[in-house]
């Protein structure tokens, strides 16, 4: 049985008139606060401490960054098409992927019935690009400018073989749903910068690929079992960015303070009775919302950008929902102190008329990711953001289905595939790892997910193997028990 309700069962007969009295005069005292709202000194959170605070002891020590913007491309980009040249791969045109290469690795079902496994090297062009010389696919000609400011992780591999567990993976760091994200952790751990806009944000915006788009499941930026006041709050794609957020017709902002005071006090003594954090973490939330009205309007209100910053994002920039718009979002709220913004765009899962989907993928993202850089670095804000891409697996060398040169698709692939980190201490214009050559397996550095992850809090100041949260018994990880390690080669 639920505890509320045992709890109900349990009342004595005096309890139950005096929980009766209370709501009674809670609501007395609601109509009485409306009415003195406007005689009230202004509420303590104004005054500028941080409703969220960091840990005691974090970070623990200087930090890199102070932020992250994750770029998630759901589905998994070939990294054969975009980043892994493998010019030689020409010379194996429709052959059977060797066995040698192949090693007796598992294969997806959906593959695993064909009669053969034919080579299909990537239709596109790769230039060099940068002081660095860095080969980079002629998909992405924006990205390619800045590829001097990238570290390039192409020895990425995941133990995960399909999306849902593969994402659940690459986000919270582990298979098994339940788990806090990469986002969470960091909110708990570093708390809120910005009493004015949450700690973690989300954007899931459209995208142009014809490519069944995979399900984005909120395990991805859920706090598992942190407090729920860690979970990423989604911004809408379309219409409202936050449903139910305008006061109704007929509500002042002063009455909606009134109410919030007065609800806070109430739940501050179910707080006092029954020690529920949960009961906290309502109050925050409700605090964070009122504070919302007023700054998610001007978060998303793009007048007061040059016509030179939003001609460098492109042509959607002003068009809700889209890539480029989410990106310029993610700056801005970069700059009113969000501590991690997650980008989630679909499209990714290319098993067939993979050229034509990926083309478009890429029309998308490329010049805004190249924007966002130039924008973050123009504005002296690289230096203490870290801005991380990649997908939940790469993309099978060989083809499935019909394959010619200029048409083919391709499989999941976990055992190598590529990403990349920049600004907020990385090391730019370089290379780590290396795969054979048939982009199929890593021969040098290999980059487990929970490296990536190690990483990431490590550039944040924050130890890995200290960084832990008691639960079921155990001193939960983000990075989990297998001793990933901090990747100390990407690093200043």
């Amino acid at each position: 049985m639920h505890p509320i309700f045992e709890n109900q069962l349990a009342l004595t007969r005096r309890q139950f008139f005096g929980n009766s009295g209370m709501r009674l005069g809670g609501a007395a005292l609601g109509m009485l606060a409306a009415q003195s709202a406007s005689t009230r000194p202004a509420a303590a959170a104004d005054t500028g401490s941080q409703m969220f605070p960091a840990l005691p002891g974090l970070p623990h020590f200087t930090p890199r960054a102070k932020s992250v913007i994750y770029l998630h491309m759901n589905g998994g980009p070939s990294q054969l098409d975009l980043w892994d040249y493998k010019p030689g791969l020409k010379e194996h045109f429709d052959a059977d992927l060797p066995d040698s290469i192949r090693q007796g690795q598992r294969i997806t079902t959906m593959t695993s019935g064909q009669k053969r496994l034919p080579v299909a090297p990537s239709k596109f062009a790769f230039t060099q690009h940068g002081e660095c010389g860095r080969w980079v696919s002629e998909l992405l000609p924006h990205t390619a400018k800045v590829v001097d400011d990238i570290a390039l992780v192409k020895s990425v591999y995941t133990n995960a073989i399909n999306h849902d567990p593969a994402c659940t993976f690459v986000m919270t760091g582990s298979e098994v749903p339940g788990k806090p994200s990469l986002g969470s952790w960091v909110s708990y751990g570093l708390g809120s910068v910005s009493n004015d806009l949450p700690s973690f944000v989300v954007l899931t915006p459209t995208w142009s690929s014809s490519a069944a788009a995979q399900a984005l499941f909120t395990r991805m930026w859920s706090s598992g079992f942190l407090a729920s006041r860690y979970t990423g709050v989604a911004l809408r794609s379309q219409g409202d960015p936050v449903l139910y957020l305008q006061n109704p017709p007929g509500i002042r902002p002063s009455d909606r303070r009134a109410m919030l005071d007065t609800l806070a006090a109430l739940n501050e003594k179910t707080y006092a009775r029954f020690g529920d954090p949960e009961t906290q973490t309502r109050i925050a939330q409700y605090e964070m919302a009122f504070r919302m009205q007023s700054s998610v309007p001007e978060l998303v209100d793009l007048s007061g950008e040059t016509k030179a910053t939003l001609e460098m994002y492109g042509p959607e920039v002003q068009v809700p929902g889209t890539f480029a718009a989410s990106t310029l979002l993610a700056r801005r709220m970069i700059e009113r102190g969000v501590r991690v913004v997650q980008l989630l765009h679909r499209g990714w899962d290319q098993h067939g008329n993979l050229p034509d989907n990926i083309s478009a993928q890429c029309r998308d993202t490329d010049q805004p990711i190249y924007a966002l850089l130039t924008d973050l670095k123009q504005r002296g804000l690289l230096d203490s953001t870290l801005v991380v891409w990649g997908g939940e697996f790469g993309r099978t060398v060989y083809s499935q289905g019909t394959l010619t040169k200029e048409n083919y698709g391709r499989d999941h692939h976990p055992k190598n595939f590529c990403m990349w980190m920049a600004g907020g201490g990385i090391k730019g214009g370089i290379s780590y790892g290396e795969t054979d050559d048939f982009s199929y397996n890593v021969v040098d550095k290999p980059a487990h997910v929970n490296d990536l992850n190690a990483t990431v809090l490590d550039c944040l100041g924050i130890d890995h193997e200290r960084f832990t949260y008691k639960f079921q018994g155990l001193e939960q990880r983000l990075t989990g028990v297998e001793s990933p390690h901090v990747i100390k080669d990407l690093l200043l």
